[in-house]
């Protein structure tokens, strides 16, 4: 005869079964479960006084200048479609000659001789009211002779005898120049000639910019810009048509008239930074006369020297992220390192913060990144705590079980364990304005 098992009984066994299992978890969670990881917030460092003097260009013409050929530009104002560029052609020209006739700095190079086609431009171009520099049939120029008075006389028969001399022809020179410029992304410029003279030269501002940063920067154009004390050939001399506010720190690299093209000025200028100096590149086409030029290139300048400067961007103890603990730990991750820029401050950096998952870490640890856009582009400093994290006491670990064996539950001991570093979390982004 069978027995029958008291509910009470049933109820006992279950309850034991029960405290068992919770001793059983309890015990182990509270006591060798990981811990949870840090809570992440970003902070905001105070700012430095900073004011932000963007640059100054007219919307007369079109105008744009750049920290260098591979930057984006810092400004552009007025026209931003093709316009014609009148002499700055002829910079092109000793670029896309060089190209093909390299010529060091302070070289002569090959002689070339004057042929009757050349004097013949030089006939033309002078009948015309062009700009030119007189050659002589059976004359010898060096190459360096022959670019000084196209660049700095901005003489349009020796564009056409360089192009001519280095190519063969007008049409292989455009052809040569057409992959020149494509070559080097200025795919808004287009040539008609040699010289500037057509109205069919033409290019955008932000081209023109980026074409002042090269040119400024080839060391043999650079050569022959500084050489404005030997501008005299064959017993020629010829003004420098170039310079252009040499007292403000700017260097013209062309400077010319067409009635289409206005006045245009292609430049590099230097500015002083405490103990740096800061160059930029830029552009005025189209501009309607003299004083206009004058007045927008002053105020240009102005707001240089009132605008570039080195730019803190990240201080070595600035905090960037707290972390904290459930047991109450908690530490600052910090830049332990400076970042400056040397630029044109023209808006407040921002910063993208980036953190390691953890539970515990000495301090010193790496425990992320911060990223900072200026106006230049971004620098980048790591994070260390300043404060040790340590694990919990045992007593708060058996006070405190329910985080934890959330944890346990969450990541059972059979997976790697997570109280150490472990990998970046995503990004988190704060505008801090200039940390």
């Amino acid at each position: 005869m069978s027995r029958r098992t008291h509910p009470r009984r049933i109820v006992g066994v279950t309850i034991g079964a029960l405290v068992i299992l919770a001793l059983g978890v309890y015990g182990p969670a509270t006591l060798l479960g990981p811990l949870p990881q840090v809570d992440a917030q970003v902070l905001t460092p105070p700012a430095p006084e900073t004011v932000v003097n963007p640059p100054v260009l007219p919307e007369t013409g079109a105008s744009a200048i750049t920290g260098a050929a591979t930057e984006a530009p810092l400004a552009v104002a007025g026209n931003s479609g093709p316009l014609p560029i009148a002499g700055i052609a002829k910079v092109i020209t000793a670029l896309v000659v060089l190209d093909e006739k390299p010529l060091e700095a302070g070289r002569n190079g090959p002689a070339i001789t004057i042929g009757i086609e050349d004097y013949r431009s030089y006939i033309d171009n002078t009948n015309a009211g062009n700009a030119t520099v007189t050659v002589l049939p059976g004359e010898t120029w060096t190459q360096r002779e022959m670019m000084q008075a196209m660049l700095l006389g901005s003489s349009n028969n020796h564009a056409e005898s360089l192009a001519r001399w280095a190519f063969g022809s007008g049409a292989a020179y455009l052809e040569a120049a057409d992959s020149w410029l494509l070559k080097h992304a200025l795919t808004s410029t287009r040539l008609a000639d040699s010289t500037g003279l057509s109205e069919d030269d033409v290019s955008t501002a932000t081209d023109l910019a980026t074409l002042a940063a090269i040119a400024a920067t080839d060391p043999t154009i650079a050569e022959l810009l500084g050489s404005v004390d030997d501008l005299n050939s064959h017993g020629r001399g010829f003004n420098n048509r170039t310079q252009y506010l040499p007292e403000r720190g700017v260097t013209g690299i062309s400077r010319s008239y067409t009635e289409t093209a206005g006045i245009c000025l292609l430049f590099s200028a230097t500015v002083p930074a405490g103990d740096d100096t800061f160059t930029f590149y830029g552009v005025f086409i189209g501009q309607p006369d003299w004083d206009t030029l004058d007045a927008a290139a002053a105020a240009l300048m102005d707001s240089a020297e009132a605008g570039i400067q080195q730019q803190p961007l990240v201080t070595t103890g600035d905090s960037y992220a707290r972390f904290t603990t459930v047991w109450g730990d908690t530490a600052d991750g910090v830049a332990m390192l400076d970042r400056t820029e040397l630029g044109w401050l023209q808006q407040k950096p921002t910063s993208t913060i980036e953190t390691v998952e953890f539970s515990t870490n000495p301090r010193g640890a790496l425990v992320g990144s911060v990223e900072v856009a200026g106006s230049r582009g971004t620098v980048t400093a790591p994070l260390e705590l300043d404060e040790t994290i340590d694990s919990p006491s045992l007593v708060w670990r058996v006070l405190h079980p329910v985080p934890l064996i959330q944890e346990w539950f969450a990541h059972p001991p059979f997976q790697a364990p997570r109280d150490t570093a472990g990998p970046s979390s995503a990004p988190s982004s704060s505008p801090t304005g200039s940390p």
